[in-house]
Formats: C-alpha cells, structure tokens, sequence
C-alpha cells in the first residue's frame, strides 16, 4: 500500500484496528494509533472525531516520538497537569 496523505479521512483508509492508550478517559481526552497494511506507516486520530482526518507517521517517526515521551523530552508541554496524569 503507499503512504497515504496527512489529514486523510479515515473512510479513505483500509480497515485497520484502533488502539487507544490505557490511560484514556470516559472524556475521550485521547488520540488513536492504527498500523496500516503493508508497512505503510502508523495511522493517528482523535478519538472524538473518529472519520477523521487521521495523520499518517513512519513508523521510524512513531518510534522517536513514542521514545522521547519515555525520556521525558515533552514533558514541558504538560507543565501544569503533568502531575495529574502520572500514576
């Protein structure tokens, strides 16, 4: 399959599984990832406005992004509500 374009609709997209995090809430305050077929990339949406449009990342891109949350790199975004989020 080639990479589709960024802020596809998710209709335009093959079936796929969407994961939330565990740490989503009943206010649908998340985003969703899907892996699309044949190594296209990672597929991302907010789970408020499931049709979309979903962006679509490498996975090479989805692997910095998922590493240096782990390493903290965006945790200055969170400033304030960091600390509500973290078991």
């Amino acid at each position: 399959m080639q990479q589709p374009q960024n802020g596809v609709p998710v209709s335009q997209l093959p079936p796929v599984r969407w994961q939330k995090s565990r740490r989503s809430n009943p206010s649908g305050n998340c985003v969703e990832l899907a892996e699309l077929p044949g190594g296209a990339g990672i597929a991302v949406r907010n789970s408020r406005y499931p049709e979309g449009p979903a962006l679509i990342y490498t996975v090479d891109e989805i692997a910095a992004f998922v590493l240096g949350a782990r390493d903290g790199d965006f945790d200055h975004l969170l400033a304030q509500g960091l600390s509500r989020h973290r078991d």
